[in-house]
């Protein structure tokens, strides 16, 4: 049996039981998890690198999963810590320019057309969004690496307004460095307890979503306001 089958199926007994459905079938949690680990025991640390650079396009491969468990393969040592978070914020700064670049090819110009066709939404939208970042572009990069769900968003409208690439890039490196070190250590040192950081990390998560959902359901209910005032007054 290779340290490749072993270290999975330790993987797979350090699993929360949160991951499992009730039938005790592996959630699709359990799976990305895994696959994670098998590509990081077959390429090494670059298979972290990968990992996270997708988890940049996709964000149901959680950095909260795959961080902890690159921080507990390197204390087995697989590869270094070093090699762990050099890796881990590579692939988290090619994610963000692959996302900056559709932004850049999208641009303001297009997305005025798309909101001018979307009810509710005007083409002013994207001119103030885009003065927005402008002036707060820098911080929203920097602290947006270390917000779940804005951590991928938030490249886009970086490409949108052209903010210079070596700018957007070290950005997004110290800010991805910051929030990589926080899980990659906690696994690392919490070692088979490393799950215990996802609870805060889910907290977390489930903030940043009512916040979102809130901001959007008061944007709607201003906008069809002002839409029905505007008719009212016609």
């Amino acid at each position: 049996m290779t340290d490749s089958t072993l270290t999975l199926r330790g993987m797979h007994a350090l699993r929360p039981a949160s991951a499992y459905s009730s039938s005790g079938e592996q959630s699709w949690l359990t799976s990305l998890s895994e696959w994670a680990v098998s590509l990081m025991e077959i390429i090494g640390p670059i298979g972290a690198g990968i990992a996270i650079a997708l988890e940049n396009l996709f964000p149901p491969l959680p950095s909260e999963v795959v961080l902890p468990m690159a921080g507990l393969t390197a204390s087995r040592g697989s590869f270094t810590l070093f090699e762990a978070l050099l890796w881990t914020t590579l692939g988290s700064v090619v994610g963000a320019f692959a996302l900056y670049g559709l932004g850049r090819w999208l641009g303001a110009a297009r997305l005025r057309a798309i909101a001018a066709k979307v009810p509710l939404l005007h083409p002013e939208d994207v001119d103030r969004t885009v003065a927005w970042f402008e002036r707060h572009g820098g911080k929203a990069v920097f602290f947006g690496r270390m917000v779940p769900i804005f951590r991928s968003l938030i490249s886009i409208p970086a490409g949108v307004a052209k903010m210079p690439l070596w700018r957007f890039g070290l950005l997004t490196a110290a800010g991805s460095l910051i929030w990589n070190t926080i899980f990659v250590l906690a696994g690392y040192l919490l070692g088979e307890n490393w799950h215990v950081i996802e609870q805060y990390a889910d907290v977390l998560q489930y903030v940043v979503i009512a916040a979102v959902a809130v901001g959007v359901a008061w944007f709607l209910y201003a906008r069809v306001r002002s839409l029905l005032a505007s008719r009212r007054d016609a």
